[in-house]
């Protein structure tokens, strides 16, 4: 066995599922990268099975009013997406991406095994509203009953949100990133990655939703529980096959040592000689501790390239890198552990910059589907539920990945001779294009409901409008192309551009922006209600009926403020520079 392992070669660095050092040849690679695009099709089946049509749970059947129940859903999904950073954490710093994975799948089972009991119970549902009193309103859940509800909805958001947090960067941990083949496979698995998420939506925005609608809610989660359930012996067949990165310790103490240090250090220098000036000549790299916090060399030996001087820019970090005698030695830090922490500074702008396009695509499963409740959804025979709408986006995407993949990027390639083709940055940057377009549409979509509402004499009414919920499917395509864009380029961005011990983490930051995307729709909502609202008049969307809103300045609101973030994402994406020279800018 040992002659064998000499043979093939082992990835440093990288371990399988019994701790022995992953084989080249063996280990890693597209066929075990295929067991986490199936399991993730599974995953995202169950997640979105409900959250694209709980809106419509919160406001039938827990009795919210509709900007509650946009809010609730809002805030359940930004919790989901937001701990998908606690995932990205723990598997770069305490565990594997594998156990991760495996952990937050129970736990998101469990969590929809609870909301199924409570679906498929009547006594765990608040009373249903009385036919005869039509004008009483309907009691909201509360007590135990409520309890009841959180305790599932966040027990599935801690598990969605372990599994968004470790699956696309144990996928992406199945390449070399040494060779240009490998790292355009790793390339196309980010595009199938995308393209995977939406085969799973695409189950559930119809099948799984029709179910819900026509069947019960309780067969709904019940569906999602079995799909969950189904992706872990999926996922532990590919086990044989997977390459697992070395946790290298928590990446915090990293970055928190580096700052401290500079600060520290900073201070110390006022009035005397920097070390860092002497230091700049030196030809001599500065070792890396073994017993330093955010790399354990007896863990992982080095797999990033060990630069002897530290860069110009960020100047002020420098100052970490000081000797033994003005610098602690908790605090001693490496020219690679700065250089570190300058690359994850340099992308927060660009992370930062994508929140808002995500606080637009929080409509899609909000008041899009609230809108889309009042439209005429039949085609021909067939009566379309509400929160199946998102099937326009997800078969948008499900066209044009294989086609950017396949198509795209091979000519732009040919065209920019250079290994990516189209820059990451390039490539989020249409997307932010794609969302002021499609706030734009949605505003004007809006202003042609409520003619049709005026016209008809049905807007003081809660009776479906004679015009075709296809109208909204307009600003789904948009914002479904732009989702395609930023989603997989942002997280192979940050899993290219971050340093190998803290690569989880950085690719959770894609998931952490939608999180922040859904809050401030959420603050959005109620700073505008706030502001609009006074003695004379009604907020811009309050009430239960949403003819009275007025959803079309709210949606005009949301293209001024994608309009000034591209603009803001302009400014950091042009000054940017690639951690490598293979990406053009």
């Amino acid at each position: 066995m040992e002659m064998e392992n000499q043979q093939m070669g082992s990835w440093e660095g990288y371990v399988d599922w019994r701790n022995k050092p992953a084989l080249k040849g063996r280990h890693g690679g597209m066929l075990a990268a295929s067991f986490v695009l199936v399991a993730e099709v599974l995953e995202n089946l169950a997640f979105l099975a409900n959250a694209s049509n709980l809106v419509l749970y919160f406001s039938e059947y827990m009795h919210f009013s509709p900007s509650n129940s946009a809010n609730s859903v809002t805030n359940f999904m930004g919790t989901a997406f937001l701990l998908a950073l606690l995932g990205g954490f723990l598997s770069d710093a305490f565990f594997t991406t594998y156990v991760i994975y495996l952990i937050s799948a129970v736990i998101e089972f469990l969590g929809l095994v609870i909301l199924t009991v409570q679906a498929h119970s009547a006594s765990l549902m608040p009373p249903k509203r009385d036919p005869a009193t039509p004008n009483i309103p309907s009691q909201k859940v509360h007590g135990a009953r409520a309890a009841m509800l959180y305790t599932g909805l966040y027990l599935v958001a801690l598990g969605v949100g372990g599994i968004k947090g470790s699956l696309p960067a144990h996928g992406a941990e199945q390449f070399d990133e040494n060779t240009p083949r490998a790292r355009k496979k790793r390339s196309t698995f980010f595009n199938y990655y995308v393209f995977c998420l939406s085969c799973g939506a695409l189950i559930a925005v119809t099948l799984v939703v029709w179910v819900e609608d026509n069947k019960g809610w309780q067969w709904g989660f019940g569906i999602a529980t079995l799909a969950i359930f189904l992706s872990i012996p999926i996922f532990l067949l590919g086990s044989t096959y997977y390459r697992n990165k070395i946790p290298n310790g928590s990446p915090f103490t990293t970055i928190m040592k580096v700052l401290l240090a500079a600060l520290l250090n900073s201070c110390k220098s006022r009035g005397s000689n920097n070390a860092i000036a002497s230091m700049a000549t030196s030809p001599t790299p500065t070792p890396v501790s073994e017993e330093e916090g955010g790399i354990n060399l007896k863990k992982s030996k080095a797999v990033e390239p060990i630069q002897e001087t530290p860069s110009e820019s960020l100047k002020f970090l420098n100052r970490a890198v000081g000797d033994h005698k003005s610098t602690s030695g908790a605090l001693h830090c490496s020219v690679q552990q700065v250089e570190e922490v300058k690359i994850v500074i340099k992308i927060l702008p660009i992370f930062a910059s994508t929140i808002i396009l995500n606080c637009c695509l929080a409509q899609l499963s909000t008041f899009s589907v609230q809108q889309a409740a009042t439209m005429n959804t039949k085609l021909g025979t067939l009566k379309v539920p509400p929160a199946s709408l998102p099937i326009f986006p997800v078969v948008f995407i499900m066209i044009l990945a294989p086609v950017y993949d396949h198509f795209i990027i091979p000519f732009a390639r040919r065209a920019t001779k250079t290994e990516t083709g189209i820059s990451h940055l390039q490539r989020l940057g249409v997307g932010l294009v794609l969302s002021i377009l499609s706030m734009a549409v949605a505003a004007l979509v809006e202003i042609k409901r409520k003619n049709v509402a005026t016209e008809n004499g049905l807007i003081d009414t809660n009776k479906s409008l004679p015009i075709t919920f296809l109208w909204i499917a307009l600003q789904y395509l948009f914002l479904g192309s732009a989702d395609l864009f930023t989603l997989a380029g942002l997280m192979e961005f940050f899993f290219t551009e971050a340093p190998t011990s803290m690569r989880s983490l950085a690719t959770s930051l894609s998931w952490a922006s939608l999180a922040m995307g859904y809050y401030l729709s959420t603050v959005i909502v109620s700073v505008v209600n706030r502001a609009t609202g006074s003695s004379h008049q009604k907020p811009w969307l309050s009430g239960s009926n949403l003819n009275h809103y007025h959803l079309e300045r709210f949606y005009w609101l949301m293209c001024v403020l994608s309009g000034l973030n591209f603009i803001h994402y302009l400014f950091w994406a042009m000054r940017y520079k690639y951690r490598s020279t293979r990406v053009p800018n």
